[in-house]
């Protein structure tokens, strides 16, 4: 794998030092230190026959593994 690894859940608090952004309405909130990772990305969900769940598009990422699961 490529080394960095997106992980997304569903949570009601946030810590000091956390990033709040907002994605099509929705609030994320990040560590302070991923937090410039996401710069600039997009997130969706998408609901198709052959995928459902959330996307990320991040124009930071260089390059990714095969499994789709990490990025660098």
């Amino acid at each position: 794998c490529s080394g960095l690894r997106y992980q997304l859940f569903f949570d009601d608090r946030s810590l000091d030092g956390d990033v709040v952004r907002e994605f099509g309405g929705v609030g994320v909130v990040t560590d302070r230190m991923s937090s410039p990772y996401l710069s600039g990305a997009t997130i969706d969900f998408v609901d198709t026959i052959e995928k459902q769940g959330f996307t990320i598009d991040n124009p930071n990422a260089g390059s990714s593994c095969a499994c789709g699961d990490s990025f660098s």
